[in-house]
């Protein structure tokens, strides 16, 4: 009896944590957009207080980028896109890598930036053509 009254009266599916529209490569990439542009600033000023400021500024903002990609990564694609997409490991691993201290937050060269935006632009094609699947 009490196995019956805790199963759950409706059972609900979806291929992410919520219905679909909570989750948008958009968000990584403003962040990563912010990055670049706070590299370009970086490298036409030279006041070392003002760089101090911005390389501060962008380790938080690709730290966003990160934390944006992995939550794409670990609560939007799911196996299924995996088999489809099976190059979505690496990409996932190359934007966040670049991102990351091997990139983004470890200098200020833009062209860094730069590969980290081309790597949101791939992500953010496959993720919305399996939203349109």
């Amino acid at each position: 009896m009490l196995a019956r009254l805790l199963r759950p009266k409706h059972v609900a599916s979806a291929h992410c944590d919520l219905p679909c529209g909570v989750y948008d490569p958009a968000q990584a990439r403003i962040e990563a957009e912010s990055v670049k542009a706070i590299m370009e600033k970086y490298a036409a000023n030279e006041d070392p207080v003002f760089r101090s400021r911005a390389v501060t500024i962008k380790e938080e903002r690709a730290e966003l980028v990160k934390h944006h990609l992995w939550v794409l990564w670990t609560d939007y694609f799911k196996p299924p896109h995996l088999e489809q997409y099976p190059q979505l490991h690496q990409l996932f691993w190359d934007a966040t890598k670049l991102a990351g201290a091997a990139g983004a937050k470890g200098t200020v060269d833009v062209a860094k930036a730069e590969d980290l935006l081309g790597k949101i632009d791939e992500i953010s094609k496959i993720f919305w053509e399996t939203k349109a699947a």
